[in-house]
């Protein structure tokens, strides 16, 4: 009778000092980004808690006295806040509202082209602008724009129109910023709608020209259901970033003649707390903003995650 030796293969480790020997490479690979976050984005939250001190140079962040919610509640006595904060709201969401849906609608008619050249073409024409610096997009709508040369104003003119001050005009500053914003970037954005599109399965679209659908049933009925979890993402992140406004170009764009419009709480901040050095009061306005945007954030993400069950966590 045979005698079989069973050899007995020593366990291997399974707690986290047996991973990282075991997987060392993968942990080198993830350090630096981690590093990144953590030194740049984490470690400076703490600083957050200057907007509770009052800030003083030699004293330091940490040594500085307490003063409790004393920024805050300058900032809210203000006679200027609920102007800011009406700005700040009614340029962002006429940004989302206007912004939102044309990149979506771009990507549905750029998926549509079926000349590869042209498609080629358009999808150039309109992603090259999200490569134009703040400083010189800004310098364009200015140059179109311009009161006696530009060239919207010679066109009023040569069509015996009287010229106008657009950028003076304070009813006018939000459309220029809004729509000039949507020129120079919806071409980038709908990259992701395309991406989306792509990964769609064409079985779907078959099945759709077999039961005789017409192009816009198959968007309708296809393309839109296939990319709607990317839109849900897409407008959670969108909506959370509402009170996040580009502070370049309002303050390139900012002038004595269209502030009542213009001041939002992104250029409130620079002028009077940074251009003054009272740092404890930025700081305490750059956190009002934080939240609001945070608050924003956790209850889109809770409706979409309740209507679409599609969420961000």
């Amino acid at each position: 009778m045979d005698v079989v030796h069973v050899v007995k293969r020593p366990k291997r480790g399974t707690g986290a000092a047996a991973s990282f020997k075991r997987h060392w490479q993968l942990y080198l690979l993830v350090l630096p980004p981690v590093l990144f976050f953590v030194i740049f984005k984490y470690y400076p939250m703490a600083n957050a808690v200057l907007a509770f001190k009052d800030f003083n140079v030699i004293q330091g962040i940490w040594g500085s006295p307490w003063v409790g919610f004393k920024h805050f509640r300058l900032f809210f006595e203000n006679p200027i806040f609920w102007s800011l904060l009406k700005n700040t709201i009614l340029l962002s969401f006429y940004l989302l509202l206007a912004g939102f849906p044309i990149p979506i609608l771009l990507a549905l008619m750029v998926n549509e082209v079926r000349n590869t050249r042209f498609k080629r073409f358009v999808q150039l024409v309109t992603f090259a602008p999200y490569f134009i610096s703040t400083v010189v997009m800004v310098s364009i709508i200015m140059l179109f724009l311009a009161p006696r040369l530009g060239f919207a104003n010679v066109l009023l003119s040569s069509l015996g129109m009287d010229t106008i001050n657009f950028l003076g005009e304070p009813g006018m500053f939000r459309s220029i910023y809004v729509w000039s914003d949507i020129w120079q970037t919806a071409g980038y954005s709908a990259v992701i709608y395309l991406a989306a599109l792509a990964g769609i399965d064409p079985t779907l679209y078959e099945a759709a020209k077999v039961d005789g659908a017409s192009r816009f049933q198959k968007i309708l009925h296809v393309d839109l259901p296939g990319i709607l979890p990317t839109i849900t993402i897409i407008l959670i992140l969108n909506v959370g970033n509402v009170m996040a406004l580009g502070f370049e170009k309002i303050y390139l764009l900012q002038n004595s003649l269209n502030i009542s419009s213009s001041e939002v709480i992104a250029t409130y901040v620079y002028s009077v707390g940074l251009l003054n050095a009272n740092y404890s009061f930025a700081t305490a306005v750059g956190l009002f903003n934080s939240l609001i945007n945070m608050i924003l954030l956790i209850t889109v993400n809770s409706l979409a995650k309740r209507i679409s069950n599609t969420s961000i966590w």
